[in-house]
């Protein structure tokens, strides 16, 4: 009997996890409160190669960068402020056709600090499987 509740109290915890990490409902990933502050330190102190979640809104829709492979690229203004530059590689992941200035969106990808406050990139799936998956939401639809 012991062992029949240790196996149902493992499956249970097992589907929480699959489900809070978006990984049964990808669509459905929520936004983690605290990755805001995780956001912010690996900005103050100026890391790179660091796997981030955050939010904020589009304050400008820059040209894509057409040099190897093509990224849609944009600013985001986060809540603290600072404005970091997402390129989206729109070789691997849909392009975000209905993106606009002022929209809000939500991201997971790398970051890489720069003199102009960051670079959050690796937004979408890896085809070979050996990175963190990355995403963006925008408008409910996730771009991955």
């Amino acid at each position: 009997m012991k062992k029949i509740l240790l196996i149902a109290v493992f499956l249970a915890a097992s589907f929480y996890g699959l489900i809070n990490e978006g990984l049964l409902n990808p669509g459905e990933k929520k936004y983690e409160e605290n990755s805001s502050a995780v956001l912010e330190g690996v900005i103050a102190e100026k890391k790179g190669n660091v796997q981030v979640q955050g939010r904020g809104t589009v304050t400008r829709i820059l040209s894509d960068d057409t040099r190897d492979s093509k990224h849609q690229r944009f600013i985001v203004a986060i809540p603290s402020g600072r404005t970091l530059l997402i390129s989206h590689n729109i070789d691997i992941a849909p392009r975000i056709n209905s993106l606009k200035t002022g929209d809000p969106v939500e991201f997971s990808g790398e970051f890489e600090w720069n003199p102009q406050g960051g670079v959050i990139h690796w937004t979408h799936h890896d085809p070979a499987g050996r990175h963190v998956p990355g995403w963006i939401i925008h408008n409910g639809k996730r771009y991955d």
